[in-house]
């Protein structure tokens, strides 16, 4: 479900949102591509970990947001974070 560079940077990303446009999340991406953005989106989204809400309006507007699933790998991702900043402090004292 978050294989591959970029799922598990979206979903950090998601986590720090309520919810977020798909240019926005694009620029809290740097290096990522328009394609894989939207790829990664749509995978996320099969797995139930994304929710996509389209607004039909001019200009259309689509916003991401993490489902209940998604936002249970908050306290993973919080440890996770911990862990890699003491990694760091221990590599570069």
């Amino acid at each position: 479900m978050l294989n591959g560079k970029w799922k598990l940077r979206i979903i950090w990303e998601l986590n720090q949102q309520e919810t977020i446009r798909f240019n926005e999340l694009q620029r809290r991406l740097t290096g990522i591509s328009s394609v894989m953005l939207s790829k990664s989106l749509e995978e996320l989204e099969q797995s139930k970990l994304v929710n996509r809400v389209q607004y039909n309006e001019i200009p259309p507007r689509v916003e991401y947001s993490l489902t209940p699933l998604g936002k249970a790998i908050h306290p993973a991702l919080k440890e996770l974070g911990q862990w890699g900043e003491q990694a760091y402090h221990t590599i570069h004292p």
